[in-house]
């Protein structure tokens, strides 16, 4: 094959890529929260017994708060890491892919699931860039671009 023939096949199959839109990701996402949110119910049920029942505090965080995001962003970490997609995603056949076809990297990730994720936390009003996903050409919301990765149909 010439270089002008391998070019062709790449854009051929580049073209041929269904990008997830806002509400296929909507959806992944609160399926994701439900199983976060059972997750966190059995991990966290425990800390309701301990102190009679008062919250343990360090700093200005509760021990659940912070055990709680450490699972919000250990389970889209990994389960994106070794899957590729979480439980949501697999249910309804999408998957994170890198912009250039490249297995996922830890650094992809860590720019996505925790930079990007922690920046829609922390910056609640945000949460509005969600809807961006839906004007892109590569349906791409703000922490895809950070961790430079799309979310496509399987």
């Amino acid at each position: 094959m010439n270089e002008k023939s391998v070019e062709q096949s790449i854009e051929t199959v580049v073209s041929n890529k269904r990008y997830a839109g806002f509400w296929m990701r909507f959806w992944a996402y609160f399926i994701d929260l439900l199983v976060i949110f059972s997750i966190n119910g059995i991990l966290l049920s425990p800390f309701k017994f301990m102190n009679e029942g008062i919250a343990i505090t360090v700093g200005f965080w509760t021990i659940t708060g912070i055990v709680g995001s450490v699972v919000f962003y250990t389970y889209f970490l990994l389960m994106t890491k070794f899957f590729g997609q979480t439980l949501g995603k697999m249910i309804l056949g999408i998957k994170v892919v890198r912009e250039d076809d490249q297995p996922l990297k830890w650094s992809d990730l860590i720019f996505r699931e925790f930079i990007g994720r922690f920046i829609y936390r922390v910056f609640s009003i945000l949460l509005v860039l969600y809807i961006i996903v839906g004007f892109t050409d590569e349906k791409q919301g703000l922490h895809d671009m950070i961790g430079s990765t799309r979310v496509v149909f399987d």
